[in-house]
């Protein structure tokens, strides 16, 4: 098994391509990348600009390229002696539209379909009997009334397959061949008419008729009375198809009928009741779902990857790029959605080891909590590393300040609500609201193991349902990982954890209610409740996921806005940074742990690039001088605000949050202020809706997000504005210390223990926002002409690269040099030893420093942090006077060192290396011994 050197992520669509791919191969190559890392390119909806709606598992994204262009691509990577890691996506599929043909089939025969099993659907919910057989489909856009009386349902026959379906916009509803003769035998006597009740044609016609009557029904239990009903669809579909291509007559009262039902409301209300979906207002979703969704997403269906016949539907054509060595290494989305994340990477391996003799590469997109580690016993190498880039930007932030800025934030938006209590608030909202069906669900599953327990007979389902709702508010992990066999330590205490803290909260006259809960949830049960009780947890699991995710990430993650660049996916922004020793400790364990785990700084999901938040760790530094700015900038642009329901808007927490997004996101030089504009205003946007305050995706309020649209024009229309004046020599100045960090966090991840990961296009300064401002085109020329111009500057040169702290061949200097020295000495990374160096002297705290050791092998890093207080230098670059007497330690005394970012020597004195000298020409130095 190959571990990749380096890896590079690159967004697949029909805006970059196979064929664009394959044209930057060269460039990644002499980067120093070892694996174009892929975003999802199985087929996917059409026009999807992400592919994580996979609606055929057997088949490329034709919108991305062909098999030609993708083995283009292929021979591309192999011709330079590098793989490909590809983002997999088990957990859910494409559905709606008119593509996924599974999905199809399923509308179509309800529990008969053979790919019933395939999606996690709930067949028989015991609380609305309308629904039993029957999925929900919540694709309309107003009440079902008002969308059939309105005409906006359509009736279609395609004579060609002999088939007949309802339209609604992109949307496609097939009928339930059984309930064909609702239209096939209305006004039958019309056609007698025609043709004579002895015509062949209408013969065949009533025959076809009396077939369709006959099928088996949709919830047969029989599975060789199934198998006559899929056979005997096909077979009358097409004898139906054969007589309207022979008979004109028929064709037309075939359409005729058609047109008949689709405009009579009450006969078309009686056959869609006959379907095998109930067609509903979108917004019903939340309430009566009866699917498991990823997320609260309802055209992303939840499927059943647990099931053997499922996994190998899914896996053939992966398995077969693994066996023909086209894909090295997969990295799984979202497995904490999945009903067995462990059985599902035992069976993944299994499979892989079987086509290819050897295990894959394997990653896991898991969150974890900061006290939360991987399940040791996942047969995977480590995570996709959320937990890096929360660990690397709290490293940048001075936890000095945290009273400042609290106050200075207390004292502009008037908040002051505790982090946690407003996860805990967000996460109950979310389970009122987007997540309620799942919540329902929970808890008539739960109900039903109570009616059976005599010592519990006694509570109510709305008893049950708060209980629940309540434990997984104070739930303080995504999941537990708890399976019929023992329960580990690891889930015990975050079970006990969550009961407690929700026995603490409850407002229920009688607690004993979580007693009961807490002896299901750890399967504390007697022999005839274990299997119930396993399947209630089993689905438990599968909702604290999707909670916290929507409670914590895409809610309160845009309201607690403190210090924005701690708001990441995975990050506990309460955590107010993090320290040289913190930094050690969990470098040291990934080491030991999981030496191969992904590094990542940037990510198709982080809500800022590392950039951004590189400039936004600076205001940690700049405390007073953010407090100062930002209360001039309140009072100078009060007067841009709008007034809505009484209120100035935007408030001051969202004009708070803009604030710091101007700074994180100012473009370097010269730059188009309008195109910026619309970046920032339709990010605000974004930002408001997901806070769920003022407004949201489901219930926009248009007066607030015309007043937040509003301000932001007004503040970035005019580059002379009094404001801008105001703003920019602040922005400079944090800039400044933010592509200093930048560096230093380059340095770092490009050298920590694991693979690390380049965002495409951040191998230069990037500052993006959340998607889907990050997945605009990068300019992949200019970097080729960046990277071929550093690659012509000799060593001595590189301090030239400082000057200008805009110059983006800085921080490609740093990825481009590191990267080399990783291909030439794979064994101090790929399972060198982590050594973390202690630094003494006057700035200690402002020098991470540790080596990387392979037998007699060594490398130096050495990377500032928190130096806005520092006298200023040429550009970037630190006066070594700054540093004074601060040294790291070394192990061995008297090493000449070569740095190389500049080729120049450093010597050590007695067991220790001068910080001052180490950093004397370049602010970061990785140092290999000279001999």
């Amino acid at each position: 098994m190959r571990v990749p050197r380096a890896t590079y992520r690159l967004q697949l669509s029909g805006n970059f391509t196979f064929r664009d791919a394959a044209e930057i191969v060269p460039y990644l190559d002499e980067l120093g990348i070892s694996h174009l890392y892929a975003s999802p390119y199985l087929k996917a909806r059409p026009g999807s600009a992400h592919g994580y709606d996979i609606i055929d598992h057997g088949a490329l994204n034709p919108e991305i390229g062909s098999e030609e262009d993708y083995e283009r691509l292929a021979e591309a990577l192999r011709g330079r002696g590098m793989g490909q890691v590809l983002d997999l996506v088990p957990n859910h599929m494409g559905v709606f539209g008119r593509d996924n043909g599974w999905w199809l089939d399923v509308l179509e025969n309800g529990p008969a379909s053979r790919y019933a099993r395939y999606f996690d659907i709930d067949w028989y919910p015991t609380n609305r009997a309308v629904l039993h057989g029957r999925v929900l489909l919540p694709v309309l856009g107003d009440h079902y009334r008002r969308v059939l009386e309105g005409g906006e349902l359509g009736l279609t026959f395609e004579p060609e397959s002999g088939s007949f379906h309802v339209d609604y916009y992109e949307h496609r509803c097939p009928l339930d061949p059984g309930t064909y003769p609702m239209i096939l035998a209305r006004g039958v006597e019309r056609l007698e008419r025609r043709l004579g009740e002895d015509d062949p044609r209408l013969l065949e016609l009533q025959s076809i008729v009396t077939a369709f009557e006959n099928l088996p029904g949709r919830d047969e239990p029989d599975a060789e009375r199934l198998e006559e009903r899929r056979r005997e669809s096909v077979v009358n579909k097409g004898r139906l198809a054969r007589l309207c291509g022979e008979s004109p007559e028929v064709r037309r009262f075939v359409e005729e009928n058609a047109r008949r039902v689709g405009g009579d409301f009450g006969a078309l209300h009686e056959l869609l009741e006959s379907q095998a979906y109930r067609l509903a207002y979108w917004r019903v979703a939340s309430d009566e779902i009866n699917y498991r969704r990823f997320f609260s997403i309802n055209e992303l269906a939840g499927i059943r990857m647990e099931d053997e016949e499922v996994f190998e539907a899914t896996h053939g054509l992966v398995l077969e790029l693994l066996k023909r060595g086209r894909v090295e290494g997969l990295r799984i989305d979202h497995p904490d959605g999945l009903y067995d994340p462990a059985g599902y990477f035992r069976r993944l391996q299994e499979a892989a080891e079987e086509v290819r003799g050897e295990p894959v590469y394997l990653l896991a997109e898991k969150i974890l909590a900061h006290h939360e580690r991987l399940p040791e016993d996942w047969p995977v190498h480590g995570t996709t590393g959320y937990e890096f880039a929360n660990l690397i930007t709290g490293l940048f932030v001075d936890r000095a300040a945290e009273s400042h800025l609290d106050r200075t934030y207390r004292r502009f938006t008037g908040r002051d609500e505790p982090f946690k209590e407003l996860v805990y608030r967000c996460k109950k909202h979310i389970m009122r609201t987007a997540l309620s069906s799942e919540l329902n669900v929970l808890s008539r599953r739960l109900l039903a193991i109570s009616e059976a327990n005599r010592r519990a007979f006694d509570f109510t389902i709305n008893g049950l349902r708060d209980a629940i709702s309540e434990v997984v508010a104070c739930f303080p992990v995504y999941r537990t990982y708890i399976t019929g066999a023992d329960v580990s330590g690891q889930d015990r205490r975050y079970v006990e954890w969550a009961l407690a803290q929700a026995r603490k909260r409850s407002l229920a006259a009688d607690t004993s209610i979580f007693d009961f809960l807490r002896g299901i949830l750890l399967l504390e049960v007697g022999e005839e409740m274990r299997e119930p009780a396993v399947g209630f947890v089993m689905k438990f699991q599968q909702y604290t996921g999707p909670v916290m995710a929507k409670g914590l990430e895409d809610t309160a993650l845009y309201i607690y806005n403190r210090l924005v660049s701690l708001n990441e996916v995975g990050g506990e922004p309460d955590r107010f940074g993090a320290s040289p020793e913190a930094f050690h400790y969990l470098n040291s364990e990934r080491a030991e742990r999981w030496p191969h785990a992904m590094l990542s700084t940037s990510t198709h999901d982080t809500k800022r690039s590392e950039d951004v938040r590189a400039r936004i760790d600076a205001l940690s530094e700049l405390p007073r001088e953010w407090r100062e700015n930002l209360l001039r900038w309140g009072r100078l642009n009060r007067s841009k605000k709008l007034v809505v329901d009484g209120e100035p808007a935007p408030d001051r927490n969202d004009e708070y949050l803009l604030y710091q997004t101007l700074l994180g996101a100012w473009p370097p030089g010269e730059f188009g202020l309008e195109g910026f504009r619309k970046r920032v205003e339709e990010y605000m946007l974004k930002a408001a809706r997901e806070a769920q305050v003022h407004t949201s995706w489901i219930n926009a309020n248009e007066e607030y997000e015309a007043a937040v649209s509003h301000f932001v024009r007004e503040l970035l229309s005019d580059p002379e504005s009094y404001f801008l004046r105001e703003f920019l020599p602040f922005q400079k100045k944090v800039a400044m210390i933010g592509a200093l960090n930048s560096l230093s966090s380059t340095l770092l991840k490009l050298t920590a223990p694991g693979v690390p990961d380049i965002y495409q296009g951040n191998e230069i300064p990037d500052f993006s926002l959340v998607d889907p401002d990050n997945r605009r085109p990068v300019d992949y020329e200019l970097r080729k002409r960046l990277l071929a111009e550093l690659k012509a500057l000799p060593p001595e040169r590189a301090p030239s690269l400082l000057e200008d702290p805009d110059d983006p061949r800085a921080k490609l200097y740093v990825t481009w040099k590191a990267l080399a020295f990783r291909r030439e000495r794979p064994d101090l990374f790929e399972a060198g030893e982590y050594l973390p160096l202690e630094v003494e002297g006057e700035r200690a705290d402002h020098v991470v420093a540790f080596a990387r050791r392979s037998g007699e092998g060594v490398a130096v890093v050495v990377a500032p942090r928190l130096c806005a207080g520092f006298p200023e230098g040429r550009g970037l670059l630190i006066p070594p006077r700054a540093w004074d007497d601060t040294r790291v330690a070394l192990s061995t005394p008297g090493r000449r060192f070569r740095n190389l970012f500049t080729g120049g020597i450093v010597l050590s004195g007695r067991r220790h290396l001068s910080v001052a000298e180490a950093l004397a020409d370049f602010p970061v130095a990785l140092l290999e011994p000279a001999g």
